[in-house]
């Protein structure tokens, strides 16, 4: 057979695998399919910073074997390292320097049969929660070009939303599989601490916050996925026990009756757009209709010594990657003027300050621990606003000129240590957790998350909702959100500039 776009576009990445294994079409068919898409689209999206077109088709020759035989994938440009190629961080500073080895993520891809086509874009070291990285430029929303697509995983959200490949890779630090999932009508699984192996560059990334999967537009294809991803690596710190059964066999199963809880509002107490809180209330009625336990509630914790937390090791590991990069031969003016904004405050902090502020994550993971006790499963908004204007992302003239001023004079550095620049940058800093106050809990509590794409705005967004579950039961959000997808499907619903004209 000969596969159509429209057919290539209405088929995950598991039906593409299983047309290639029967013989039904070639993963160069496929691949050719996808470079269409990839030179139509990215003019448009700016999706993909970097193509690998000549390993792609060398590799889709092959006679290639396993659950991903074949099909086209991107990965991040961050972590996700391809040995030869660059993995630049969003980063000019990184853009030299090349990875010697495949990290353990794009081995287990390559080692599934996937044929890797290019690296997706993120913001400079997948620090905010949109795509906008003055070494590669915007990445824009397919749903609306004038919107941001999120991020830090924005690239692979954009270009798994326009159909240019089924599957994407991603990573979340603060909901950046979560955020753009969310922007972009996509299902978005962060999994625990630990299931999926970041090395061997790395052991745990921003203290064990982040963790590595994909962003698709089927649930059975993150699940597929999480099967080929996880299990412990050499050296890894710790193992997560594995599931009972494949993930993809646990999804495929009815979930029990679930004890629900759901909250739209923000831990930090600030403002939830009534579009963010009609896709909560319109989500819980929909699992009160399934059958399952739903109640208004939410865990005992904090909310702003959370974030102050959050934003305590955020700036802290600027600050330690910067320092690395600087003994790799980078230079300031490598850097943008907000990342080394925050590197400054990070510097200010003390070794003690760092460490008691870590001290305090046990606290929000008993808190949580004790809700699950409860519940099953914990009900937010991803995102606390529809996917807005990239204009409102830009830091204003007047602002980015004082404190580039401050920069090159010496003086920002001496104000941050003695304390005189912390609420300026840290209002910076909180400016984006605004937008975004539900994802962090689960990232320093290390549980599993979940965007589900039930809800569009009325101007037609995407916004998705949250789910999160107790630590290693991701198997547990796969089945609900199997179910979710059965009752309110989602995946056939794209942006009309997915199709050629």
């Amino acid at each position: 057979m000969t596969l159509t776009v429209p057919e290539y576009l209405q088929s995950d990445a598991t039906e593409l695998a299983r047309l290639v294994r029967v013989g039904e079409v070639s993963a160069t068919e496929l691949l050719e399919i996808a470079e269409a898409q990839l030179a139509r689209l990215n003019p448009k999206l700016n999706a993909v910073n970097l193509t690998m077109a000549a390993e792609a088709r060398a590799r889709a020759k092959q006679s290639l074997v396993g659950p991903l035989a074949g099909v086209p994938l991107l990965i991040k440009d961050a972590i996700q390292d391809y040995a030869g190629f660059p993995t630049s961080n969003g980063s000019r500073a990184f853009r030299h320097i090349i990875p010697e080895q495949h990290s353990t993520f794009v081995q287990r891809l390559i080692d599934a049969g996937a044929v890797i086509i290019g690296k997706s874009n993120t913001p400079e070291l997948a620090l905010k929660g949109v795509t906008d990285p003055k070494a590669f430029g915007v990445t824009r929303n397919p749903w609306d070009l004038s919107r941001t697509p999120g991020g830090s995983s924005g690239g692979s959200a954009a270009a798994v939303a326009a159909g240019i490949v089924p599957m994407a890779g991603a990573n979340d630090g603060g909901g950046s599989i979560r955020i753009p999932a969310a922007c972009c009508g996509l299902f978005g699984l962060r999994p625990s601490r630990g299931r999926v192996p970041p090395g061997p560059g790395v052991s745990e990334i921003w203290e064990g916050a982040s963790s590595d999967h994909v962003l698709t537009r089927s649930v059975r294809d993150s699940a597929l996925a999480l099967d080929v991803l996880s299990g412990p690596a050499d050296g890894d710190p710790f193992v997560v026990a594995p599931p009972a059964a494949p993930f993809v066999e646990m999804a495929a199963r009815e979930p029990r009756r679930l004890r629900v809880a759901f909250s739209a509002m923000s831990p930090l107490d600030t403002d939830v757009h009534p579009e963010a809180v009609a896709a909560v209330t319109q989500a819980a009625k929909l699992l009160t209709s399934l059958g399952h336990e739903v109640a208004e509630d939410r865990p005992s914790y904090d909310g702003l010594a959370l974030a102050h937390c959050y934003l305590e090791m955020y700036f802290g590991q600027v600050a330690a990657t910067l320092a690395d990069a600087r003994e790799a031969g980078a230079r300031t003016e490598d850097f943008e003027l907000a990342t080394i904004l925050l590197e400054a405050l990070g510097k200010a902090a003390s070794a003690g300050v760092y460490v008691r502020s870590h001290r305090r994550w046990n606290d929000f993971g008993r808190a949580l621990g004790q809700f699950h006790r409860r519940y099953d499963l914990f009900l937010t908004p991803t995102i606390a606003f529809p996917p807005v204007d990239h204009a409102t992302t830009v830091m204003p003239a007047a602002q980015r000129t004082v404190l580039s001023c401050l920069l090159k004079s010496g003086l920002l550095g001496v104000m941050a240590r003695i304390g005189l620049m912390e609420g300026a940058l840290a209002n910076l800093a909180r400016q984006n957790l605004t937008l975004v106050p539900f994802t962090q809990l689960a990232n320093l509590t290390g549980t599993p998350a979940m965007s589900v794409p039930l809800h569009w705005t009325a101007e037609g967004l995407p916004l998705g909702v949250q789910f999160i579950a107790a630590f290693g039961n991701e198997a547990l959000l796969l089945q609900l959100a199997s179910q979710l997808e059965r009752v309110q499907p989602w995946m056939q619903r794209l942006p009309p500039l997915a199709f050629p004209p």
